[in-house]
């Protein structure tokens, strides 16, 4: 009798998240497809519930069993090494692990119905005999078919002018087949992609390469010669310096050693680009393999056909936003974080994951090699290098040695008294503008704010058009006529006269300025430019990016406008001139990481500029132009600002120099909210008496006091080391009962305290 015959005991995790396990028995006939990893539904209570099977085992200490009813799907949809991760997350990151459970499988794969969207087709059949007799419009029916090969029932009419019916005749002649098979939803598959082959590396991207390989080539469980950061690196590399050369290089070595790979990137707007120029380079010739894509923008039938191609191992290359860092890629050799710096990693909700440290924990489980890749890297990644921990890659210069962009820092506060008030263009910068479009040259120009104008205010009697959800002024938009608070959605009619209505006053104003406003001004400063917007309130259909974006390769756009979207990842050469309206826009917003992001966007922006044949020109208009940030962006001197704001942070004992625990407290009434937060203090003081370093600060209100309609009171904890830390938050938030109408969440490593 085989080993698996004698499991028949199935420790199970539930899809309600009772941060508990249960056993059932497997029935002998689900004892065959029953594996560690099994999607299962399974009876609980008097209703029946879905869940994944954790563990096997011969004998429980369970004395009566419920059986499994039923085994979803042919194998297992969670291999063991990502099972292991989801409870790692779990631990790590105070939640339950079948949550964890739930963003490691996409919900087209999780859902019991999911399957494959199958189709009819017609083909023809070797029966010459058969053809006797035939009406003329069946023969070349038929003659049609067979030069096609196969074509769709639902293309009939279309392909081979025909209806269904005459298909139907001629299969009950037996002269073609009608079957049913497997349509893949591709959502690339109407897009014509060339193919490319590798570049010449220069002596940096070839040093760096070098020692990726090196790693690739290490067996499973072993250190290199330089030990624990021999499978993880941080390639820092300036813009346009050739990372993702580097990066394609690499993922050829891996396939080669029969591995696959996951590439992230930061946001769903850069995935595009990024599947076609892996596409053009791993779709052709003798590595030919399917590169498969994963991030929400897919419709669940794309999702569901993408990931199956990961898990059936016809896909050995995926692409995707930070979910994708969960792809069952078996055996997996390579993740590389492009862009590891972006906050975008870090999922705000349950569970609060970032997906480069997932990235780095999932390389060490499966001894894959990691790559975290930044122009600007994350103080937490540069100091994680400096210390031994990550390899460090640099490569200091630009591919094709083509010269790092000028940056020019305008001092606003000069050009408002001489313009008598706060212009959206400088001078200098307008100037700049118009040479370009003389030389037809193109300008990208950076504003992180959409909209008109980011608030209504009534001059007379000082009221302010604010959200009645969230403690934030809402912003103005004008082609929609609407005020819209940007970060609950609310939105309302924008008003002629003040609504006060004691005032009334038709002279309210709006202040503060947008992306729509910027397009506006442009228009009217240089109106023979063709000028293109890009923010979420441009892109409403699934294909604009790409749109705009083609159109700007193409020169038919002159001016591109954006938000952070339009800030890394875009190749332009043409693109000489890059214009930041306003830099100080993320400088004096309460976070301690405010001068890391200014830098990042600053240096990440302006990298778009000169990678063509002309050098690149950098305008960076600001009201406080001598902060560090500010300057260390325009020398390009990463070390010199990543020094200064080490030693701030090790005096406050903020991250990197320590780790950071957030803990909320959400509810629509505010003083039992703030009680709340100041009892349940007391036991988290508790829990802190086993770790004598750590500091405690809070309950206060948060940055932003009031969102969606609930009040949040925070407490903050530091401490050098969060690990055993977070189990022991995670028992005690299992305990707590909090009273109703009131929730608690812990986010471990925020990125975000407002």
């Amino acid at each position: 009798m085989g080993f698996a015959r004698l499991v028949t005991i199935a420790r199970v995790a539930l899809d309600i998240a009772l941060r508990k396990e249960f056993d059932y028995r497997v029935p002998p006939e689900w004892i065959p497809l029953t594996s560690v990893g099994s999607r299962v539904r399974v009876p609980f209570g008097r209703r029946e519930v879905l869940g994944y099977v954790t563990a096997l085992a011969g004998r429980t200490e369970v004395g009566v069993l419920k059986d499994i009813i039923k085994v979803i799907g042919d194998h297992a949809l969670v291999t063991p090494p990502v099972l292991r991760l989801a409870r790692w997350i779990g631990d790590y990151y105070c939640c339950a692990m079948e949550m964890a459970l739930k963003s490691i499988l996409p919900d087209a794969v999780r859902r019991e119905d999911s399957a494959w969207r199958e189709r009819l087709v017609a083909r023809p059949l070797a029966n010459k005999s058969a053809e006797l007799g035939l009406t003329k419009r069946q023969s070349n029916v038929l003659k049609n078919l067979r030069a096609q090969g196969q074509v769709r029932m639902t293309q009939a009419r279309e392909i081979l002018q025909t209806t269904v019916e005459m298909l139907r005749r001629l299969e009950e002649k037996g002269l073609i087949e009608i079957r049913s098979e497997i349509d893949e939803r591709d959502p690339y598959a109407q897009e014509t992609i060339l193919p490319t082959t590798s570049l010449v590396l220069n002596d940096e991207q070839r040093a760096a390469l070098v020692r990726i390989e090196a790693a690739l080539d290490l067996p499973a469980g072993s250190r290199g010669a330089s030990g624990a950061g021999e499978r993880t690196f941080l390639l820092h590399g300036v813009t346009g310096s050739g990372k993702t050369e580097v990066y394609l290089q690499a993922i050829d070595r891996t396939l080669r050693l029969g591995k696959g790979a996951i590439v992230l990137v930061p946001e769903i707007s850069l995935t595009p680009q990024t599947v076609e120029r892996f596409k053009a380079r791993f779709c052709q010739g003798p590595l030919q393999t399917m590169v498969a894509v994963l991030h929400s923008h897919l419709s669940a039938g794309e999702r569901h056909d993408e990931w199956h191609k990961i898990r059936q191992g016809r896909a050995r290359i995926v692409i995707g936003a930070r979910s994708a860092v969960f792809a069952p890629v078996d055996p997996l050799g390579l993740i590389i974080v492009d862009e590891e710096h972006e906050f975008s990693y870090k999922q705000e909700e349950t569970p609060r994951y970032h997906a480069r440290d997932v990235a780095v924990v999932r390389g060490q489980m499966e001894s894959a090699v990691v790559v975290l890749g930044s122009a600007t890297p994350s103080m937490e990644s540069y100091h994680n290098a400096r210390e031994g921990k990550y390899g460090l890659l640099e490569m200091t210069r630009r591919a094709d040695d083509k010269k790092m962009p000028l940056i020019r820092v305008v001092d606003m506060r000069l050009t408002i008294r001489s313009e008598k008030g706060p212009p959206i263009f400088s001078p200098p910068l307008k100037e700049a503008i118009q040479q370009r479009l003389e030389r037809k040259e193109q300008v990208m120009l950076f504003l992180n704010r959409r909209g008109y104008a980011t608030s209504m205010q009534c001059l007379k009697c000082g009221y302010v058009a604010g959200c009645e959800f969230c403690s934030v002024s809402m912003t103005y938009h004008r082609r929609d006529g609407i005020l819209l608070c940007h970060i609950c959605g609310s939105s309302k009619s924008a008003p002629k006269v003040c609504p006060q209505a004691a005032c009334g006053d038709p002279s309210i104003r709006f202040s503060g300025l947008g992306t729509e406003k910027v397009e506006e001004v442009l228009a009217s400063l240089f109106p023979m430019a063709k000028v293109s917007r890009m923010d979420s309130d441009t892109l409403k259909k699934k294909h604009d990016y790409r749109r705009i974006l083609g159109d700007f390769k193409t020169g038919k756009i002159d001016i591109l406008l954006g938000t952070q979207m339009i800030a890394k990842g875009l190749h332009f050469p043409n693109v000489t001139l890059v214009g930041i309206v306003n830099a100080d826009q993320s400088l004096h917003i309460p976070d301690f990481r405010a001068g890391e992001r200014t830098f990042q966007l600053l240096t990440q922006v302006s990298g778009r500029a000169g990678r063509g044949d002309v050098e690149g020109e950098v305008f960076v208009q600001s009201f406080t132009p001598f902060h560090g940030a500010i300057q260390y962006a325009r020398r390009h001197d990463f070390e010199g600002f990543y020094d200064e704001e080490l030693g701030l942070r090790a005096q406050l004992r903020y991250p990197p120099a320590a780790r950071v625990a957030l803990v909320t407290f959400r509810g629509a009434n505010e003083e039992k909210v703030r009680f709340t937060a100041e009892t349940v203090k007391r036991e988290f003081e508790k829990v802190l008496e086993q770790f004598p370093s750590a500091i405690l600060a809070g309950p206060a209100p948060a940055p932003l006091l009031k969102a969606e309609g609930k009040f949040r009171y925070q407490m903050m904890i530091r401490l050098k080391s969060m690990g055993k830390l977070s189990a022991a938050l995670g028992v005690m938030q299992q305990r707590l009962r909090l009273p109703e109408g009131v929730a608690m969440t812990i986010d471990v490593d925020p990125v975000n305290l407002s």
